[in-house]
């Protein structure tokens, strides 16, 4: 199974999930229609600050303000992506300028790029192509804390023990889609 068909699921605190129907303000955009139209409602000093975002399981965009939880964002459900996003306007149309998969509570892996760019693509976004800032996520097998991997070097950050080059935050198997 392709890696941009893989699922991440909530790892962060518990206190952070939120209830059903509760959260930010969050925006589904499936189409450039509605990204322009989430795009003209917003302050322009706002639209110069990245934001919070989700790829739900059904492959749409979700953005929220800057500050908001990812688990928020995604309604407590599992995601196929999700970190922060920064948008400009050039030459008439919406862009990406920088993107990460930035998120501790879903730790998503680098490979969820298509994922995004699926979902930037169906929105009318040009994007960057990749990862402007990529962060590696990894699970210390020795200690079981989940943490990221800084200049290329796979030692954990709170017990010093190796981290696998591989991605494996979640267990085997867990979260694939059909």
């Amino acid at each position: 199974m392709s890696a941009r068909r893989r699922v991440y699921r909530y790892g962060g605190p518990a206190e952070l999930r939120p209830d059903a129907g509760t959260g930010p303000d969050v925006n589904r955009v499936g189409s450039a229609a509605e990204f322009e139209a989430w795009a003209a409602a917003r302050p322009a000093a706002e639209l110069d600050e990245p934001f919070t975002y989700v790829v739900g399981t059904d492959g749409a965009l979700r953005l929220a303000p800057r500050r908001s939880e990812h688990v928020a964002c995604a309604g407590g459900d599992a995601v196929r992506s999700a970190g922060e996003i920064t948008f400009a306007r050039r030459a008439g149309h919406w862009t990406v300028t920088d993107v990460s998969n930035h998120s501790t509570g879903y730790c998503p892996d680098v490979t969820s790029w298509p994922a995004v760019a699926e979902a930037l693509e169906r929105a009318g976004l040009a994007h960057p192509g990749g990862f402007t800032h990529a962060v590696v996520f990894r699970r210390c097998p020795a200690c079981q804390e989940r943490g990221i991997v800084h200049e290329g070097e796979f030692v954990c950050v709170f017990c010093g023990g190796e981290l696998p080059e591989a991605w494996n935050v979640e267990p085997p198997g867990y979260g694939r889609l059909p």
